[in-house]
């Protein structure tokens, strides 16, 4: 019998072999992502202090659109790009959550560079 790998397994593997070389602070928080099959969440998180500073998601009530497609992303970068920016967080740490840096989530990294952050 052939077994089918678990691709989300793979993922958390690569997620905690890249969160053991990169964390956040205060100054520079570290720009999660996750994303499920509808929606795409991204939250700005200082790692020193356990707190999680700002988030945005396609979840969000003041979000317009179906939220698992690459335009939900971008709007999605520029949500949390423009709420940073409001909190005076101009660079971040990028952290892709282990996935590909392709598709939805190179979308809202492309979204939030629009909207001032820089990583």
């Amino acid at each position: 019998m052939v077994k089918k790998p678990n691709s989300n397994e793979a993922r958390l593997k690569r997620h905690r072999r890249v969160r053991a070389k990169v964390a956040g602070t205060a100054e520079r928080p570290r720009l999660n992502v996750f994303r499920s099959t509808k929606h795409i969440y991204a939250q700005l998180i200082d790692d020193v202090n356990g707190v999680t500073l700002v988030a945005a998601s396609s979840m969000d009530k003041s979000f317009e659109g179906a939220g698992g497609n690459k335009d939900a992303a971008r709007k999605v970068g520029q949500a949390i790009g423009k709420l940073a920016i409001d909190k005076n967080i101009a660079e971040v740490v990028f952290d892709r959550g282990g996935y590909l840096y392709h598709g939805r989530v190179k979308e809202l990294a492309d979204g939030a560079r629009e909207s001032g952050l820089k990583f």
